[in-house]
């Protein structure tokens, strides 16, 4: 499978550096509130059930967003240093994620309007069995730093536009 994979990724970024213009991708999902904090929500032909824990007024039906976030970001980094060790020729046994963010519920809660409504800040360690020297675990961090898109839209402001229309649910 690595080779095959190996082939796709080169395949791809080979097909990216002729012709940029059809690079752009478009990612969409949809949510609706369905009972108390739970939601629904339908990406590609996929499922998700988001909710609250009960100590934040949920019925615990789901993960909350904010996890979702961070469970986001370690699949995010799975995935990016699975498909830059195998285009690098390294050979990934294993690799996991652990991540914590700390959030101060007042921003969420409009307690307190100078306390941000997101994480204050995230953590986490990334195991990985590889067969791989130092320098190149160094190279392989160093290009999923630069190129995890999760990581990327976390760490530098995305501009985002939402909309309200009135009755139209």
């Amino acid at each position: 499978m690595s080779d095959s994979l190996r082939e796709t990724i080169h395949a791809t970024q080979e097909k990216l550096r002729l012709g940029p213009d059809r690079a752009r991708a478009t990612f969409r999902s949809r949510s609706a509130l369905v009972e108390g904090f739970r939601s629904d929500v339908a990406v590609r032909d996929h499922a998700l059930v988001v909710d609250e824990p009960p100590q934040l007024g949920g019925g615990d039906a789901g993960p909350n967003p904010i996890e979702l976030l961070l469970a986001a970001l370690g699949a995010c980094q799975e995935i990016t240093y699975k498909a830059y060790a195998t285009a690098l020729g390294i050979t990934v046994r294993r690799v996991s994620v652990e991540l914590e963010g700390e959030i101060d519920l007042r921003g969420f809660f409009g307690v307190d309007d100078t306390v941000r409504a997101g994480f204050d800040t995230i953590r986490g360690t990334v195991h990985l069995d590889a067969d791989a020297s130092p320098a190149q675990l160094a190279e392989l961090k160093a290009m999923v730093d630069a190129h995890c898109p999760v990581l990327d839209m976390l760490s530098t402001p995305v501009p985002v536009a939402l909309s309200l229309v009135d009755g139209d649910a």
